[in-house]
């Protein structure tokens, strides 16, 4: 890295972003777009071209979609940013003081600057690996695995009724097929959005037909030879199924890091500036970074918006150089499609906040709902109420008492 006496500041010459996704495609593209014009590679450890992953869970299952369906961009559009992209090849580490990312081809990246955005890996259970027909969704490959078992018509169980469970078990349901969902929690999306919200979402799929088997603890897999016949349950019972999804959440993707010396933990640990270190940042799901309006806490958010956001973000500071750019502190915003209905989030949703209905009606799965924490308002949830949830975005961080105001139009 060279130095621009004029100015006194590094001269970027070479920018290495791992994680070929949404977050590092969207960090390759924003340098450019800023005017960077230096040498820019993109490492992915898939072969496939950058993607985007919410399709997997849904229309690339049973809906016909094919790969090219789920690529961020066309290929000539790729060209046109002028990145060196090298796909099917994974970072193994990274070397601050050479400034370098080892490949798992044994070739060294030197780098001026670097972002990591090698978002995240599927949490596994301590059973059932290898056994045939347990499968999980976090990549391209293990969608086209799984659409090619679904096909075979079979009974399916998913373990884990978060966002990626609820929403795999929606789409095999609306295939036809016989679907049993299966979480330690009393209601789906407990965690993510609260124990009432989560019972709405339960009546949801046990009126399409899904069997829904929660407050279970999972202690095994039953075989038939080499495939998988069934769940074993603590209470002594069993599941049938001849397909089971694992579903149980994700970790960040940090493991090549170690020994690096970046500060890692729940992700990459970052400044306000999603700086990890001198000349590293991070962006996207693999972010973990203080955000102002979670006083004294640090978050990581595993959304579609925040990973192309962080990433626009992450590459404005970079340019900014250290003296520079703005901390990041964007409004959470998240969604799912389920049984045809539409479920926005922004803010936090905690399960432990309190919920309030402050328009529309339940019954008719058109509402928004309201989280409360110490009297100000933290988040909101809109079902099928996209218009609505705007009054609760303009009002986060306020009185829990402007937002009763504004509904009752005082």
């Amino acid at each position: 890295m060279s130095t621009d006496r004029r100015r006194g500041t590094s001269v970027l010459n070479r920018i290495v972003v791992v994680g070929a996704a949404a977050a590092g495609l969207t960090a390759v593209e924003t340098l450019r777009a800023k005017g960077y014009v230096g040498g820019l590679t993109l490492v992915g450890d898939e072969p496939h071209p950058p993607y985007d992953r919410p399709p997997l869970s849904k229309e690339l299952l049973t809906e016909g979609w094919e790969p090219p369906s789920t690529w961020l961009r066309k290929q000539e559009v790729m060209a046109a940013v002028d990145v060196d992209l090298r796909l099917g090849c994974r970072a193994t580490g990274l070397d601050q003081a050479a400034r370098s990312i080892t490949l798992s081809t044994g070739e060294e990246l030197p780098y001026d600057a670097a972002i990591i955005a090698t978002g995240l890996r599927p949490r596994a259970l301590p059973f059932g690996d290898g056994l045939r027909g347990v499968h999980v969704l976090r990549s391209l490959d293990d969608a086209i695995r799984l659409r090619e078992a679904l096909a075979k018509r079979p009974k399916v169980a998913v373990i884990g009724a978060g966002f990626l469970g609820a929403e795999i078990a929606a789409t095999a349901r609306g295939a036809g097929l016989g679907v049993t969902l299966i979480d330690t929690n009393a209601q789906p999306l407990e965690r993510q959005v609260g124990v009432e919200i989560g019972g709405l979402v339960a009546d949801l799929h046990r009126d399409h037909g899904v069997r829904l088997v929660l407050g279970a603890d999972v202690v095994g897999m039953a075989r038939d030879g080499v495939g998988v016949r069934g769940v074993l349950l603590a209470d002594g019972t069993t599941v049938d199924a001849d397909l089971v999804v694992v579903a149980i959440g994700s970790v960040p993707a940090v493991d090549w890091l170690a020994g690096s010396g970046l500060p890692l933990g729940d992700g990459v640990l970052c400044d306000a500036f999603c700086r990890a270190a001198p000349g590293v940042w991070a962006a996207g799901d693999v972010a973990n970074w203080p955000h102002p309006m979670v006083a004294g806490a640090r978050v990581r958010l595993e959304q579609r918006t925040n990973a192309a956001q962080q990433a626009m973000a992450v590459a404005a500071n970079l340019l900014a150089g250290d003296a520079g750019g703005q901390p990041y502190a964007p409004v959470p915003f998240g969604w799912t499609h389920q049984f045809g209905q539409k479920i926005q989030t922004v803010g936090w949703c905690p399960p432990d906040a309190r919920t309030e209905i402050v328009s529309g009606s339940t019954a008719g799965r058109e509402f928004v709902a309201a989280y409360h924490r110490d009297g100000i308002l933290v988040g909101g949830l809109g079902w099928n109420s996209a218009r609505g949830l705007r009054q609760c975005r303009l009002l986060l961080g306020r009185p829990s008492a402007e937002l009763a105001a504004a509904a009752a139009g005082v």
